[in-house]
């Protein structure tokens, strides 16, 4: 009797007859929202860690100007000195604007003219080979320089462990969606299999086997699944190369920076949503048919 169904005939079964534009409108809501979701902790993970590389690569020396010297030439010199110690990258005084510019959320305006700020020296480290403290300290006793050297390790650690936590927070927040995504596909897709269990009743009663019947849903849905999955994934990438065009270099916000490398992440959206589907309908095809087999005997019996 197979004969009688050439091929896969995806015309035996009737058209949106479960509401499957429905099912393919929330199959792509929901890869959209995974998608955004994808590459939103892949952002928080680059970020977190950026802020982690970037106070690796930089140390704040601060300097105590001699008997008769200036603040400004006592800092001038540590900068010279330090611009020569290998593992530096680049050593520059801090003038009184930028230290006023970073005092300036936390103090307000009105103090600062009168405040009496440090001479701060700002050093670049070579990422490849950084200069240690104890270098860095060795290296301004010996010029005869008043100084100490902070490599922001305290705040490196707490920032490290925050990067830690976000990149934790943000793949397990990804994983709930994803998992969610799948959850709704399987769900919708067996709610739209019993609402055909008549036309599998009928394919059955006319001689079709069991896995070319499920073979039918598993195209029909599979197919499905892919399309709405591609739909959303590829709202997801306009939306992402949106933001990344118009923000600049890192998108709308240094705290989720974007990159154009991100939309590849979402290329496998419609595989895997079909397959989710595809897997689904396969074992509601063939539990349906199996209830129906076992209606049958009880039925004779």
């Amino acid at each position: 009797m197979k004969a009688n169904f050439p091929g896969r005939a995806p015309g035996l079964l009737p058209r949106d007859a479960a509401g499957e534009t429905w099912l393919a409108a929330v199959i792509a809501v929901l890869c959209f929202i995974a998608c955004l979701a994808c590459v939103g902790a892949v952002a928080a993970d680059r970020a977190a860690h950026g802020w982690a590389r970037q106070l690796r690569a930089e140390a704040t020396v601060q300097v105590r100007p001699r008997v008769g010297e200036t603040g400004l030439a006592a800092a001038g010199r540590a900068a010279e000195t330090l611009s020569s110690v290998p593992g530096v990258s680049e050593a520059a005084v801090m003038d009184r604007k930028t230290a006023e510019d970073l005092l300036r959320p936390w103090l307000g305006e009105a103090v600062l003219p009168d405040l009496p700020l440090p001479f701060l020296v700002t050093v670049r480290l070579d990422p490849k080979a950084p200069a240690s403290t104890v270098v860095l300290s060795r290296a301004l006793a010996e010029a005869g320089l008043d100084a100490s050297v902070d490599d922001h390790a305290l705040w490196r650690g707490e920032v490290e462990r925050s990067a830690g936590l976000i990149t934790a927070l943000s793949l397990a927040g990804f994983l709930l969606i994803a998992c969610a995504a799948a959850a709704a596909i399987v769900y919708a897709t067996r709610a739209g299999l019993q609402a055909q269990r008549g036309v599998i009743e009928t394919l059955s009663l006319s001689g079709a086997t069991e896995g070319y019947i499920a073979g039918l849903f598993q195209t029909r849905f599979g197919l499905l699944a892919a399309g709405a999955g591609a739909s959303g994934a590829v709202a997801a990438a306009l939306l992402i190369a949106a933001l990344r065009a118009l923000g600049g270099p890192g998108g709308l916000t240094t705290a989720l920076p974007l990159a154009w490398g991100d939309i590849l992440l979402l290329s496998p959206c419609p595989l895997l949503a079909g397959t989710v589907a595809l897997v689904a309908a396969r074992i509601a095809a063939q539990t349906t048919l199996a209830k129906g087999a076992l209606g049958g005997r009880r039925s004779r019996r």
